[in-house]
This record gives structure tokens, C-alpha cells and sequence, in this order.
């Protein structure tokens, strides 16, 4: 007799978005987390789309709050899905940003906010497969 099989329902999707920004010696923006998840590690600025909310008006939105920098949002660069709280699942579009304005200074949201070199990023602790995907897309600083 078969088993039957059980319903496993899908995680809650959360969209959230993400900025690929790069200074002119090709340095990457990042920033120290200061919440949970990843509270003290490093990641790329980003953060949930709210309601009403492109993605393109989102990571404006998301990249200001954190580094104080205004950017014009350009293409996607990639897709990931990360495990959330509460058996909830973010799913995360990173696009390109070129910084046009503002100074950089960590935001409501961040410890801390800089640019990094390829040696400097590889001596941070950051986020879950951050280095591996950014690798993987051949987003690496430097």
C-alpha cells in the first residue's frame, strides 16, 4: 500500500530587494547589518519591497535608509532565496545601482557603511553565501 503523501504547504514569499553598487576603483558597497537576521555581518544594502512598491522604487528606497546615497537603479542582476523567520522565505532581487548622490554614512538599519576592496571583502564576516553568489555572478569588488 503506497504512503500517502503529506501536504507540505509553501513557505510565505517575501520580496525583497538588493544593490550592486561600485565606487570608481570598482569597490562594493556594503553594509553591517543591524538587525536580525545577520545582525553584525555584512551584506549588500537592501531590504523588503513595502507595499505599492516596484523594485526599482525599492532599492532606491533601501540603499538611501542604509548608506545615505542616492543611486539610479539599473538592471537585475540575479535571484536568491533565503530561509526567513517563521518558516517564511525571502526571496531577493539584486540590480545594479550607480551612486549620483549623497554621502555615504551608515543609516537606520546599518552599523557601519563602506565601500570594499576585493582583499577587504574576503576578510569580512558576511552574510550566508553572499561571497559565493556574488562569485558565482561575477559580482566580486576589484
Amino acid at each position: 500500500m503506497e504512503e500517502p503523501l503529506e501536504f507540505q504547504p509553501q513557505p510565505q514569499r517575501v520580496d525583497c530587494v538588493g544593490a550592486l553598487v561600485y565606487d570608481e576603483q570598482h569597490r562594493l558597497l556594503v553594509i553591517q547589518r543591524a538587525n536580525e537576521p545577520g545582525r553584525g555581518l555584512w551584506s549588500l544594502p537592501g531590504g523588503r519591497v513595502e507595499p505599492g512598491e516596484d523594485d526599482s522604487t525599492a532599492v532606491a528606497r533601501e540603499v538611501a535608509e542604509e548608506t545615505g546615497l542616492t543611486v539610479e537603479v539599473g538592471e537585475l542582476v540575479g535571484e536568491v532565496e533565503r530561509d526567513a523567520p517563521n518558516g517564511r522565505l525571502f526571496v531577493i532581487r539584486d540590480y545594479q545601482a550607480e551612486p549620483v548622490a549623497g554621502t555615504l554614512t551608515a543609516g537606520d538599519d546599518a552599523l557601519d557603511a563602506r565601500f570594499v576592496s576585493r582583499e577587504e571583502f574576503e576578510n569580512l564576516p558576511t552574510t550566508t553565501l553572499l561571497a559565493s553568489t556574488l562569485a558565482q555572478w561575477n559580482a566580486l569588488p576589484g
